[in-house]
């Protein structure tokens, strides 16, 4: 059956997206329409507070797109190069805290070697940031997106653990993002299933989403990739069929292949 995920492919150099894989291992073909453009802003000071590890107790990322915009700070080469032969092991003497599996390759590629990929959630997260770290600790430096939820800055702070957050990119609706959308509808029709990845994505989707699917809207099962997705979901009024136990391919497909069987 034709499943619709409303996500940001895999940078290119990653091979096939998993989430495809993953479906049609369930034996359902999945198209991705990508929901979100970013746009990378204060590089300048994000690269200046990379290089004083010093400075601060650890690091926080919470998306792919954060762990990008570091890269982007790292890519002159003598940069590269000062990052790889000291500045790295210094982080890595404190803690580097990220929520997800895609988030933790990244930083692994970094060099970094990252705690919590299994939280899952900025919540769960929090708590296991608040179980291990100290007070006194200088700042836990936290680069971020401008649409993050303050979820875990605000229990951050109810638990007195210092943090410095730096807006690190910025996040609009994809300029194609309807046409893309008219476009599967008009060649494949309504999909037996379509998968939201964000509350972004919910906001921007939706009222494209329930205008061309019509009447066939009730027979649509909508999936989220987990609980934040699914309650943005369920406050504008859909009925979730499926949510991942965790943040990876293989568990949303699953909850896919299930609630379509």
């Amino acid at each position: 059956m034709q499943v619709l995920l409303l996500k940001e492919p895999r940078d290119e150099e990653s091979g096939p997206d998993p989430y495809i894989q993953e479906l049609a291992s369930h034996g359902h073909k999945a198209t991705l329409i990508p929901v979100l453009s970013f746009k990378f802003v204060s590089l300048n000071t994000l690269s200046d507070k990379l290089f004083q590890p010093e400075k601060h107790g650890g690091l926080i990322f919470t998306s792919p797109r954060a762990v990008q915009t570091v890269n982007m700070c790292l890519e002159a080469e003598e940069r590269r190069e000062e990052w790889n032969s000291s500045v790295k092991e210094k982080w890595n003497s404190k803690s580097i805290y990220v929520v997800g599996r895609a988030t933790a390759a990244l930083v692994r590629n970094l060099g970094l070697n990252p705690l919590g990929e299994d939280t899952g959630t900025a919540d769960v997260l929090s708590r296991l940031i608040i179980e291990r770290e100290d007070r006194n600790i200088p700042p836990l430096f936290f680069p971020c997106g401008s649409i993050k939820r303050e979820v875990l800055p605000t229990a951050l702070r109810e638990n007195g653990v210092p943090l410095e957050t730096l807006t690190v990119y910025q996040t609009a609706e994809h300029p194609d993002l309807e046409k893309n959308l008219k476009n599967y509808f008009t060649e494949q029709g309504a999909p037996a299933s379509i998968a939201f990845f964000s509350p972004s994505g919910v906001k921007f989707c939706l009222e494209v989403v329930r205008r061309l699917s019509g009447e066939q809207l009730p027979q649509i099962k909508f999936a989220a990739i987990g609980p934040t997705t699914q309650d943005a979901m369920i406050a504008e009024g859909l009925c979730v069929s499926c949510t991942a136990e965790q943040p990876t391919a293989e568990h949303l497909a699953a909850a896919i292949a299930t609630s379509l069987h």
